[in-house]
């Protein structure tokens, strides 16, 4: 089982998938690339525990982190 995390204003949400079953993986596939057309970072975790960003959908990643552009000012 897999895991979509989306970083919000609000909060998060999680978005589960089972990677062998391919209607779940259609629709984590579509929503990777609609959040990052939309302008947010996907990332996923490293053996060590740290944050990788990816560019593609990986549809072996156990858990990917997307969060929104960060705007300073």
């Amino acid at each position: 089982m897999a895991t979509q995390i989306v970083m919000d204003s609000t909060g998060d949400r999680r978005h589960v998938f089972e990677q062998d079953d391919p209607k779940g993986l259609a629709e984590a596939e579509l929503r990777f690339k609609k959040l990052t057309n939309q302008g947010f970072t996907a990332a996923t975790r490293t053996a060590a525990g740290d944050l990788k960003l990816i560019r593609s959908f990986d549809p072996t990643a156990e858990e990917t982190l997307f969060y929104p552009h960060l705007v300073g000012g």
